[in-house]
């Protein structure tokens, strides 16, 4: 069975923009996130990506999970340990 899932993205049918309201820009960056993180946007974009975006987005995307999950919260969320 599958440990990741990007289940928002397949079944959320609503309006997505950003700058309206706080509801709809989280809305909005959870589709954006998921159909970013689909392997074949990967498969296309990583190589193209330079150095320095390639740290970019590691930078930011870590400093995200630092500020917002506990240390538990990161080991059982994102790297979906069985602690």
């Amino acid at each position: 069975m599958a440990k990741h899932s990007h289940l928002f993205v397949e079944t959320f049918g609503g309006f997505l923009g950003y700058g309206m309201d706080r509801e709809t820009d989280e809305r909005t960056v959870h589709a954006y996130l998921q159909k970013f993180s689909d392997d074949g946007v990967m498969k296309t974009i990583l190589g193209r990506m330079s150095d320095e975006d390639l740290a970019e987005v590691f930078e930011v995307l870590g400093k995200m999970l630092k500020k917002h999950l506990s240390e538990p919260e990161y080991h059982k969320l994102f790297l979906k340990e069985d602690r």
